[in-house]
């Protein structure tokens, strides 16, 4: 059953961004891109499981800090090679200030 979790304010996250969140046994990569959206994915690259709340966040994409291979965040996409599979992405809302996330 899906949940809604807080991550947290939307001031902890600038603009062209990116925050570690564990919640239970799940970690995730929290986004924050140019026009102040924000997004999640899984928090672990695709390629070889390095953190992406490690990475650089250059206008909607993460990329990897161990092989610098990037994802489009909105999406999932890989954008750059050595990254290849799908990040798994969850629903990211914003109420009274806070950012939650939705997990499955």
């Amino acid at each position: 059953m899906a949940q809604s979790v807080r991550v947290c304010s939307v001031a902890d996250i600038e603009e062209e961004d990116v925050m570690r969140f564990d919640h239970g046994d799940q970690t995730f990569a929290i986004y924050r891109c140019p026009d102040g959206a924000f997004f999640a994915t899984d928090g672990y690259c695709t390629h070889e499981g390095a953190h992406l709340g490690d990475g650089i966040v250059d206008g909607y994409e993460i990329e990897c800090p161990l092989h610098f291979g990037a994802f489009d965040y909105r999406n999932g996409e890989p954008t750059v090679a050595p990254a290849c599979v799908r990040l798994k992405t969850f629903p990211a809302t914003v109420e009274d200030g806070a950012v939650f996330i939705t997990i499955d």
